[in-house]
Order: C-alpha cells, then sequence, then structure tokens
C-alpha cells in the first residue's frame, strides 16, 4: 500500500484497502482465498478477511467455501463511469457506421496513469490474439490511442510520463528510445493522429484520432485496428485515415454540445 503518512486528512484507508481487494482479482486470478487476497494485496490476513467479509455483505464478493469471487454488481461501479461519459453515447452510432464502411475493429480508450483504458468498442468477427473488452487495459506506449491521449498532454506532463515509464520491447518493432518516442507523440501533437505498425502485437496495425472537449482538449481517443497481413500501413494513411478523421470531427462537433 501507499504510504497514507502522505495523505490528507480526508483521506478513508478504509476504501483504499476495499478497493485494493476488489483489483486483485483478475482474469488470471478469478477466485482466491484469503491468503491469496493478502498475498496480492499487501493487507494482513486480518484485515483482508474484514474487507473480504464486507463486500460479500454488500454484494460485491461471493464466497464458496474458502475461496472467494468478484460478483457481477462489480460491474455497477464501472457503469457508473461509463453512464457518466456522455462522450461514447455520441460516439458509438458514428463508430459503428465507421466499422460498416471498413470492416474492422474500432475503439475508445482514455488515459489513465501510465496505461489506457478502453471504454467503447466496435469489433467485426475477425479475431485477434488480444482479447479485449470494455475496461480493458494496454500500456499506452506502443498503442496508437495512447500516442495520441499522450500527445494531448502539457510538455511537462509528458516528459514526467517518459521519465517514469519503461517502455519494454514488446517486438521487435517496439519503440524504446525515449528520445525517439517523444518526438513520435510530437509529430502525433502536430499531424492530429498516430499510426502504429506491430509495436503492441505483431500482425496489429492500428491508427487512432483524437476526442477534443469543447476547449480543445484531447478527452478520449478513438481507434481502426486490423490485421497487418490483411492491411498494409499505405491503405491505411490513404483509405482510413480520412474515414478515421472524418468521424472524429464528426463525434467532436457533437461532444461540442455536450454539456461541461
Amino acid at each position: 500500500m501507499s504510504g497514507s503518512d502522505e495523505r490528507s486528512g480526508d483521506f478513508i484507508q478504509s476504501l483504499e484497502r476495499g478497493l485494493a481487494v476488489i483489483n486483485s482479482f483478475s482474469r488470471e486470478h478469478p477466485s482466491q482465498t484469503l491468503s491469496d487476497v493478502a498475498a496480492r494485496t499487501g493487507l494482513t490476513r486480518a484485515t483482508s478477511r474484514r474487507v473480504l467479509l464486507t463486500l460479500v455483505d454488500l454484494g460485491y464478493v461471493a464466497q464458496h467455501g474458502r475461496a472467494f469471487s468478484l460478483t457481477p454488481k462489480v460491474l455497477d461501479l464501472g457503469y457508473s463511469f461509463l453512464s457518466s461519459m456522455h462522450v461514447i453515447d455520441v460516439a458509438q452510432p458514428s463508430m459503428e457506421r465507421l466499422v460498416d464502411e471498413v470492416h474492422e475493429s474500432s475503439s475508445m480508450s482514455v488515459l489513465d496513469g501510465s496505461e489506457i483504458v478502453y471504454v467503447a468498442r466496435v469489433p467485426t468477427s475477425r479475431i485477434m490474439t488480444i482479447a479485449l473488452a470494455l475496461g480493458s487495459r494496454l500500456p499506452a506506449y506502443p498503442t496508437s490511442m495512447g500516442r495520441v491521449l499522450l500527445s494531448g498532454l502539457t510538455d511537462d506532463e509528458l516528459d514526467d510520463y517518459i521519465t517514469q515509464t519503461k517502455l519494454e520491447k514488446l517486438t521487435p518493432h517496439t519503440v524504446t528510445s525515449r528520445p525517439k518516442f517523444r518526438s513520435i507523440v510530437m509529430k502525433v501533437r502536430s499531424d492530429g493522429f498516430a499510426l502504429v505498425d506491430q509495436e503492441l502485437e505483431e500482425g496489429v496495425r492500428s491508427i487512432a484520432a483524437p476526442i477534443r472537449n469543447g476547449r480543445g482538449q484531447v478527452i478520449a481517443a478513438m481507434n481502426l485496428s486490423c490485421h497487418a497481413s490483411r492491411v498494409g500501413v499505405e491503405r491505411m494513411l490513404t483509405d482510413f485515415k480520412p474515414r478515421l478523421l472524418e468521424t472524429a470531427s464528426e463525434i467532436n462537433a457533437r461532444v461540442r454540445t455536450l454539456p461541461a
């Protein structure tokens, strides 16, 4: 757990612990024992037990003997966020039309720390190695949407991100040089789009554009993703980019009419 001695008097540590327990469950660990939760959260067994039983009582966790698992009620937490993002409501029809036109998947994400979080997705029937759903997280640096979102940061914020983030070589194509990565993000800022060629996963290309609010701030990013064996870089630039930018512009116009 992070240092609570630096926290303000308004900080509620029990809430932090409850969220830590919820976040300890994952695709890899859908069911956990008390010992598992304590180990993954760094909480004591006694504290983990109290938090788990409280979550059971509230309906967010189910208990099966010694094992605990999340219940569908946890989805209410994410839905509260999604329902508050009116941009998704205005974007969904445009994203669906875009997917119908190009026959490739489109997604929307927001930046959360060093990661992007998927908040909307219109898939095709094509299958890719990476399984993505609402709430999925990916590192920002090797993704087109991540680079668009990072381009919306101030220079100081971008420098902090680059300094604090380990740029791992996920594929032979992944950019790991910090100076080169910064220049790429700055180019994305000036170009108004980002194209990433197999840096997150070999065989996957994507192109993304910013979604802006009425003040011109980047609040989300939208992409088109496809398999490299099916769509070349040239086609992404000449065919997909105009359609993507047009759709993003359409969404931006609608977003400007939303209440602040």
